[in-house]
Formats: structure tokens, sequence, C-alpha cells
């Protein structure tokens, strides 16, 4: 009984700090920016900066 009891209240105390650990860099991965310089646009499908014609 007294392990259950031990091994319940660890569990209650690091629940919280594992989930922290998880969504700290969620949003982080998904987004990234990116600026060209005067004349270019970014391409999506190179991943580069390309120059604009017209």
């Amino acid at each position: 009984m007294k392990t259950k009891t031990v091994l319940v209240a660890l569990a209650l105390t690091l629940a919280p700090t594992l989930s922290l650990a998880m969504g700290c860099n969620y949003d982080k991965l998904e987004q990234q920016a990116m600026s060209c310089a005067a004349g270019t646009v970014y391409d999506a499908d190179t991943n580069s900066c390309v120059a604009t014609t017209g």
C-alpha cells in the first residue's frame, strides 16, 4: 500500500512538469520567418528567394 501511494504521488508531481516540457516548443517548430532582399520574393517550391519579373 505504501509503495502504491508513493508512486501515485510521484506521478502527480511529475505530470505538470512533463506537460510543460511537451508544450514548450509546440508552435515554434511549425512556423519560420524568412525575409527576402528587395526585388525578390519567397518561393515555397524551391524554399528560396527568387527575383521578381516585370
